[in-house]
């Protein structure tokens, strides 16, 4: 039988507060019946009764984790999956020896498909149609990237006056034409310059330094059949050629016991976007594995903050912070106790991060016995190590949280470095994890 988790565990899969209010009305033994609970295949199952006269048959494959329900809603988990979770986690939900028929029947199918998934991800393509793809692909990025180089130099020429006031739709323009030449990472990179024209005193130094990170990935555009393989690699991903995940898979794997230690979403571009941090036990190698889904869809994440999980990861050519999971040996345990790095330690790895990737804009880290200190008449905060090194947070909305959790004294904190500071994701005290 799969470990129980916490209920904190459960509230963090959910995707949105109401439907956490929503599950923990329904997280009673009162609605629920025909419940139960296996461990091969992992998995909790229930009927719950609504307003109508059939109740709703509810389940969750635990190793995915996945859900189904019977219920209209598209929210993914429902309230009905996160109430069962969270009777589960409370040991509401007793143990069966196999899963009961509606469970068993959903449960079969995602082995099917994931089998039949696997077996056109073996298919081998065909290589010479592949190569055609690929040549024409470069022409349209190479067309784009000139056009991109152009538009930088008028920019520079004309000044940025009136910048801050042209709003969103120049830089749009200039995306959408990046994204016809297949170019959608230069894309993403025009589009945040309107956000940096609007944002403030000392606006043009930032956008000037954006328009500079744009025009070096430019210039390594030219010569990037010149540059180190490593670097390369880095330029292509910046630029957005893709990825598949088959491919991702299919390079060096690193095994290691990875503990599931944050994860934060974010709504990019019509999308939810889910980044759970991993560290390695015996590496100290910290890595995020991401997912993306449209609103109210499921994330297709294996991995359970609060667990750790014995497994192969496989990081993406050109993101020594992005990681795939790939064989998994052995079913998760609970995570018991975290560990970080210093202050001193993380600035290095930033250091060495920017050295690989000069676009390199997160670095995933965990820092070890921090105290979140408000400075400036709180409007900046800052986390402080014992040795008394100390660095910016860039959210200082969640740094009351951060605060309340900590009571003021040293925490384990989760986050990612950024230009500005630490965004932080979760924090670690008292061997719970709270997510910010």
């Amino acid at each position: 039988m799969s470990a129980r988790w916490s209920a904190e565990q459960v509230v963090a899969l959910a995707p949105d507060a109401s439907s956490v209010a929503a599950g923990r009305k329904l997280s009673g033994s009162g609605p629920w019946s025909a419940t139960g609970a296996s461990g091969a295949p992992a998995a909790v199952w229930g009927l719950c009764q609504g307003s109508g006269k059939t109740p709703y048959a509810t389940v969750v494959d635990l190793a995915g984790p996945a859900y189904k329900c019977s219920c209209p809603s598209r929210k993914f988990p429902c309230k009905h999956a996160i109430g069962l979770l969270l009777l589960w986690a409370a040991g509401g939900v007793p143990d069966a020896d196999e899963p009961a028929e509606h469970a068993r029947t959903w449960l079969e199918s995602r082995a099917q498909r994931a089998e039949r998934t696997e077996q056109r991800a073996q298919a081998a393509p065909d290589p010479a149609a592949a190569a055609r793809r690929a040549e024409q692909r470069r022409g349209r990025v190479a067309d784009g990237v000139a056009e991109l180089e152009r538009w930088l130099h008028d920019q520079v020429e004309q000044g940025l006056a009136g910048a801050d006031h042209a709003g969103y739709r120049p830089f749009d323009q200039v995306a959408a034409r990046l994204v016809d030449a297949q170019a959608p990472g230069l894309a993403d990179g025009v589009r945040r310059l309107a956000g940096v024209a609007a944002s403030g005193d000392g606006w043009t130094a930032r956008l000037l330094d954006e328009l500079a990170l744009l025009h070096l990935l430019v210039r390594a555009h030219a010569r990037v059949e010149s540059l180190d393989a490593p670097t390369a690699a880095v330029v292509r991903r910046r630029l957005g050629e893709p990825e598949r995940l088959q491919d991702v898979l299919a390079g060096p794997a690193v095994r290691d016991r990875w503990q599931v230690v944050g994860q934060r979403d974010t709504a990019e571009e019509r999308l939810v976007v889910r980044r759970v941090h991993v560290r390695g036990e015996a590496s100290g190698r910290d890595a995020v594995v991401v997912a993306f889904a449209p609103p109210g869809q499921p994330l297709d994440v294996p991995l359970l903050v609060g667990s750790v999980v014995d497994a192969d990861l496989h990081l993406y050519p050109g993101d020594p912070t992005r990681a795939a999971v790939g064989e998994r040996h052995g079913e998760p345990e609970p995570l018991r106790d975290v560990r970080g790095v210093t202050l001193g330690d993380a600035a290095a790895a930033w250091s060495a991060l920017l050295a690989a990737d000069p676009w390199a804009t997160a670095l995933p880290v965990v820092l070890d016995t921090v105290t979140p200190v408000p400075s400036d008449h709180e409007r900046t905060w800052h986390v402080v190590d014992a040795a008394g090194a100390a660095l910016p947070l860039a959210a200082s909305d969640r740094c009351w949280r951060l605060l309340a959790v900590s009571g003021g004294a040293p925490v384990t904190l989760v986050g990612d470095r950024t230009p500005t500071g630490l965004q932080a994701v979760a924090a670690w005290a008292d061997g719970e994890v709270v997510l910010l």
